[in-house]
């Protein structure tokens, strides 16, 4: 008996190739698009890739009937709206930066659809990730890089648990973007030209403040005062939730040269200003960590550490300082940690495991 799976069809070419590829490898397939976000237009929603909405519900409709394979759409909006749009707001609000693709990711794309795919008598799901899942000798499940650097993505996939990784496949993972593309064309797909997806889904104008504005009201904190570390008062700002570490445009200070937001306040609504030398540092605390390709970490050990998800990654030794506390001591600065955002750990070509940065 075939087994099942269920393919999270986004409208995109690498979900809609990654459907075919495993029809062809001889799996029942069924392409399921989750609907957690349409309130824009259709014509925004194409001209930004957009993975959910009523544009990509056509795109993957369109693409299933080219494949011959049942499509259906299931609704995840409660499930996106709590742990990615709330999430996303409350960490603004909290003086941090979020990533809401990786919390997406863990409690949408894979924990909510996966139940659901399992009650419908799926075996597993799978997504057109450029990254792989292996069983290492330990028995533990890991994401493994993709074989194209390009478009790894496995620094998102960190947050996956043991029991969503054996439950996935990833056949993307084995193919460059433009092997991908050439397959889309030869099938004559829809899609086999449509631009990725960029940016927040669900903040289309990438107005993130206006966003936050929005769906927390009066909540939103006020201006405040730009400072430096010493706390010299040098202006005033729009709000917090207008700014991240790193930031450098958009602050309006007559400083005569460039500076950059190096630590934010919420506590007292400020944000301080300093050198781009200040956004520098050799030691980054993480919380609420998930181990992938071990159990736990036992001893003080050296990995690659990617602090966000276009970084390329510097060599550091992890130590815990807590039961959820892991202190990184990098062999060379790195720049702008930003609270928030996620710290994953490579040991080699595996995903180790990660956190997210709290200091």
């Amino acid at each position: 008996m075939k087994k099942r799976v269920v393919v999270g069809m986004s409208g995109g070419v690498d979900s809609s190739v990654a459907a075919y590829l495993l029809k062809e490898q001889g799996y029942d397939v069924i392409g399921v698009t989750m609907q957690i976000w349409q309130e824009e237009e259709t014509e925004l929603q194409s001209e930004n890739g957009g993975c959910c909405g009523l544009s990509a519900v056509e795109d993957a409709r369109r693409v299933a009937q080219v494949l011959d394979i049942p499509h259906y759409v299931m609704n995840f909006r409660k499930e996106f709206k709590i742990c990615v749009m709330d999430y996303f707001v409350e960490e603004y609000l909290r003086g941090r930066t979020p990533n809401p693709c990786i919390a997406c990711n863990r409690y949408v794309k894979w924990e909510s659809l996966l139940r659901r795919s399992l009650e419908i008598g799926g075996d597993s799901i799978a997504t057109g990730h450029y990254a792989r899942i292996v069983q290492l000798p330990n028995g533990r499940f890991a994401v493994r890089n993709s074989v194209t650097a390009k478009k790894d993505q496995t620094y998102a996939l960190y947050n996956l648990t043991q029991f969503q990784l054996a439950h996935t496949l990833m056949p993307i993972g084995e193919y460059t973007k433009e092997e991908v593309r050439r397959i889309a064309e030869e099938l004559s797909l829809p899609v086999a030209h449509k631009p990725d997806s960029q940016e927040i889904c669900f903040v289309p104008d990438h107005d993130y403040a206006a966003f936050i504005e929005r769906e927390a009201g009066s909540r939103v904190p006020g201006p405040g005062n730009f400072i430096t570390a010493e706390g010299e008062i040098l202006g005033q700002h729009k709000g917090i939730t207008h700014y991240t570490i790193g930031q450098r445009r958009g602050l309006t200070l007559p400083m005569g040269h460039r500076v950059f937001v190096t630590d934010i306040r919420p506590d007292s609504d400020e944000v301080v200003i300093g050198e781009e030398e200040a956004l520098y540092t050799t030691k980054v605390c993480c919380d609420h960590l998930n181990w992938m390709s071990i159990e736990d970490l036992t001893e003080p050990r050296r990995v690659l550490a990617k602090i966000r998800y276009n970084h390329p990654g510097e060599y550091c030794e992890i130590e815990k300082t807590g039961e959820d506390q892991v202190l990184c001591r990098f062999e060379r600065p790195v720049r702008a940690a930003t609270p928030g955002q996620a710290a994953v750990f490579y040991d080699g070509e595996y995903v180790l495991g990660g956190g997210t940065i709290c200091r």
